[in-house]
């Protein structure tokens, strides 16, 4: 499933991946404390994960459970990375990304490891 999350919408979705089904008013208490938003703003956050079909209502209550996986967001983040900043190409992200940082022997087998599963 291929679904645009905004980052106002992935603080929604983080507290379900980690908590699972959670009522709406649990959410607002929860953002309000963590980063002072208001019921209002919370709920229609909820309204457009509903919207876009990743956040699934469950009445009575108002219980939200989330209809994607934290790997569909991520997959789909990933592929929007690599084709607006990449063209297209993982094999220039994972250049990018390893020319910038020194890797141990340790992370060296394990991408070597993950190229052989790959194979």
């Amino acid at each position: 499933m291929k679904i645009k999350l905004f980052d106002s919408e992935l603080k929604i979705m983080e507290i379900l991946w980690e908590q699972g089904d959670v009522p709406a008013i649990k959410i607002v208490e929860i953002l309000k404390e963590k980063i002072g938003w208001k019921m209002s703003t919370t709920y229609t956050v909820i309204k457009k994960c509903i919207e876009k079909g990743a956040i699934e209502r469950i009445n009575p209550k108002f219980i939200c459970r989330a209809f994607i996986t934290k790997e569909q967001a991520r997959e789909y983040e990933t592929t929007e990375l690599i084709n607006k900043m990449y063209g297209g190409s993982a094999n220039i992200l994972v250049t990018s990304i390893l020319g910038n940082k020194k890797l141990t022997s340790e992370e060296i087998e394990q991408l070597k490891q993950m190229i052989n599963d790959l194979q």
